[in-house]
C-alpha cells in the first residue's frame, strides 16, 4: 500500500482527502493561538464540528504556539479535538523548526494523555502560516520517529498523516517513506 509504514508497533499512514470525516480518537487541528477557527484546516473543522468546539476553545481562551489544548469533538465523527498551535513561517526566523517540531510531541503527549488509539494529522503550519511543505514533512516524520524511539509504550497504535491534495501527498509519501524506509521494520506485524 502506498504511504504505509510501520514502526515500533504504530502504523503510520497517508491519507489524502477532508481530515473532518475521520473516525478517530482524535483529530488535530491546525490551530491559531486565540482557538477560535480559521481558514483551512482550522475552519473545515470548526465547521463541521459545529458550535461545541468553539464554545470549548473560547472557555479555555488561547494556547501558545508549540503547544495544544483538547475539546470535543462536537459532530465531527472524531472523540476529541486536539488543537495544535504550530509557527507562522519566516525566512527570518530562528527558532521555526524547533517550535514546529515542538508542536508534534505536544500533538503526541496530548494523545497520549487521551489513551489515542488512532488519531489524524494534517500537515501543520503548511497552509496560511506558510512553512515550506518539504520542510515540514521532514520535522513532522522526525518528530513522529523520536516520539516511537523515545523507548515509553504508547496507546497510539495508528497515525495517519491527512493531506488536502496530491501535491502535499506526495511530499508527505516522499519524507515518510526517507524517515521509515522499510514498510515493516517490526517483523510484519
Amino acid at each position: 500500500m502506498l504511504g504505509l509504514r510501520r514502526y515500533k508497533g504504530t502504523q503510520i499512514d497517508l491519507w489524502q482527502g477532508d481530515i473532518t470525516s475521520f473516525a478517530v480518537d482524535a483529530v488535530v487541528n491546525a490551530a491559531n493561538e486565540e482557538l477560535l477557527g480559521g481558514l483551512g484546516v482550522d475552519g473545515a473543522i470548526h465547521a463541521a464540528g459545529g458550535p461545541d468546539i468553539l464554545a470549548a476553545c473560547q472557555e479555555i481562551g488561547r494556547c501558545a504556539t508549540g503547544d495544544t489544548v483538547i475539546t470535543t469533538a462536537g459532530l465531527l465523527p472524531a472523540t476529541h479535538v486536539i488543537h495544535a498551535v504550530g509557527p507562522v513561517w519566516s525566512k527570518d526566523s530562528i527558532n521555526q523548526n524547533q517550535l514546529l517540531k515542538k508542536t508534534y510531541h505536544s500533538v503526541f503527549q496530548a494523545a497520549e494523555s487521551l489513551a489515542a488509539r488512532h488519531i489524524s494529522i494534517p500537515a501543520i503550519s503548511t497552509g496560511t502560516y506558510g512553512f515550506p511543505a518539504n520542510e515540514a514533512a521532514d520535522i513532522a516524520f522526525l518528530a513522529t520517529k523520536e516520539f516511537l524511539d523515545s523507548g515509553r509504550k504508547t496507546t497510539l497504535g495508528r497515525l495517519t498523516f491527512v493531506a488536502f491534495d496530491g501535491k502535499m501527498y506526495e511530499t508527505l509519501q516522499q519524507h515518510l517513506f526517507q524517515r521509515f524506509p522499510d514498510e515493516l521494520d517490526d517483523g510484519g506485524f
